[in-house]
């Protein structure tokens, strides 16, 4: 539901978030991406060194994308409110990821990772170039399919979002289906001000035409979109 924000300044860039104090800065005054994420692969190609499980089965690299994507988002979407103008947008997409690993049992640090920053490069000044330099190509290709051309007016948006659901890919579905069960449980709680009835429903509709394009991606989440959906169709008749 990233058009329904409460409008906000314009967040600053991850470097000027994180500030130059360190002395590693590009000729812009910025710091480097090395400096911000000095294992992550660099600009030039050079690979990030290779992290092994431990005697636990823990995934060293995993749980490092997932907490400098919980870092990254934050950043960025520092400024920013949801609708209510009080709660963090930063809620948001650490709940998506919340729904994927508590209710969904999605433990891909891929999949969590892009759920994290899911709306970044939609609402926040991240480029996609960007996060594939910091996050990799996938992660950067799963942000790409959750995102919204904002240049497009917002009833063709909503279109498209109709029309591309099902040609996604497996990841960005169940993003996406997230995101979706997040919104609706937000709307269910409590609307966003000034919507009336009407709207809340015609929210509610859309989300459900959405979700149609989606099925056989993940059984958990399509059974809790359906009974949120339900719910919001009966509140709002």
């Amino acid at each position: 539901m990233s058009d329904e924000k409460m409008p906000s300044e314009d967040p600053p860039t991850y470097e000027e978030a994180v500030g130059s104090s360190n002395g590693d800065c590009n000729n812009g005054g910025n710091i480097s991406i090395n400096a911000l994420y000095p294992t992550l692969e660099s600009p030039s190609g050079e690979s990030k060194p290779v992290k092994h499980a431990d005697l636990n089965g823990n995934d060293p690299a995993g749980i490092e994308l997932i907490i400098k994507a919980t870092d990254f988002s934050a950043r960025r979407h520092r400024f920013q409110k949801r609708k209510d103008n009080r709660t963090p947008y930063v809620n948001h997409p650490i709940g998506v990821a919340h729904i994927l690993t508590n209710e969904a049992h999605i433990y891909d640090p891929i999949v969590l990772a892009s759920a994290l920053l899911h709306d970044t490069v939609e609402d926040t000044k991240t480029t996609l170039e960007e996060l594939k330099i910091m996050f990799g190509q996938e992660v950067c290709d799963i942000v790409a399919e959750c995102t919204d051309d904002k240049s497009k007016a917002y009833n063709i948006r909503k279109q498209l979002q109709i029309d591309h659901a099902a040609s996604h890919s497996f990841k960005a579905k169940l993003v996406k289906l997230a995101d979706k069960l997040y919104n609706l449980r937000d709307l269910e709680r409590q609307p966003p001000h000034g919507w009336d009835r009407k709207r809340c429903r015609d929210y509610a509709k859309w989300s459900k035409e959405v979700i149609s394009q989606m099925r056989g991606t993940n059984q958990i989440l399509e059974n809790g979109l359906d009974e949120v959906i339900e719910r919001l169709l009966l509140k709002f008749k």
